[in-house]
């Protein structure tokens, strides 16, 4: 998706000004900002495809500055940037409604091809489209995020939202931690790394635990289920 309109919110100004360079060799219009009440102010002035936020930044940090954007659009790609290396950190980030993580030091291809595979996403219709998936009483609406057992509305948070899309579209199917990596997180398999199996739980705690039948299932060696009842 050439000529996208990228929001880059770093207060670093080397860093900032370097990738803003980079990203408009490779035809992305680029807008920048060093603060966080500046970025915001201006993601309500302007039409972003997607944006690019470090997390500590002055006046409003990329935590919060994302939770803001999130409040006013659902489904715009967001990235945040950042040495803040813990699972507890990519937590809070993927919470705070962040679609990816990446880790400051970086090479610039590696944060490339993350804008160009959540670009190309949010290009596709049927990422747009409101379609609803299914599997016994639980209902996903893929466009408003909006998810039901039953009659009983499931809050969600955004990457909660995209595992369970990802479970949902591959129903009645095993789908391994590495399929799950890539898929929803963007990323190589990391078998250090235990945050797949921290939001399948998230999950199965707000779409399983509270209702009698259970719908999310482990395999053993092999990865996760969703089975259709």
């Amino acid at each position: 998706m050439e000529h996208a309109k990228i929001l880059l919110v770093d207060d670093e100004p080397r860093i900032a000004d370097t990738l803003s360079f980079g990203l408009e060799e490779n035809r992305y219009a680029v807008s920048v900002a060093y603060d966080g009440i500046v970025g915001y102010t201006m993601f309500l002035k302007e039409k972003y495809d997607l944006l690019v936020l470090d997390i500590n930044l002055p006046g409003l940090n990329g935590y919060e500055l994302c939770k803001r954007i999130r409040a006013v659009n659902t489904n715009i790609p967001i990235i945040l940037l950042t040495a803040l290396r813990t699972l507890d950190d990519k937590i809070e980030g993927y919470d705070a409604g962040a679609d990816d993580y990446v880790l400051k030091p970086f090479e610039f291809q590696e944060l490339l091809m993350k804008i160009k595979v959540l670009l190309r996403r949010s290009a596709d219709p049927s990422h747009h489209a409101g379609s609803m998936l299914r599997a016994g009483d639980l209902s996903m609406n893929t466009y408003t995020r909006e998810v039901k057992r039953g009659d009983v509305v499931v809050s969600l948070t955004s990457k909660e939202a995209q595992l369970l899309e990802y479970l949902l579209r591959n129903k009645n199917q095993v789908v391994s931690r590495a399929d799950i990596a890539t898929n929803v997180w963007n990323i190589d398999f990391d078998t250090n790394t235990n945050i797949i199996d921290v939001y399948i739980n998230y999950v199965r705690n707000k779409v399983d635990k509270p209702f009698p039948q259970k719908l999310i299932h482990t395999q053993v060696g092999l990865g996760y289920i969703l089975k259709d009842i």
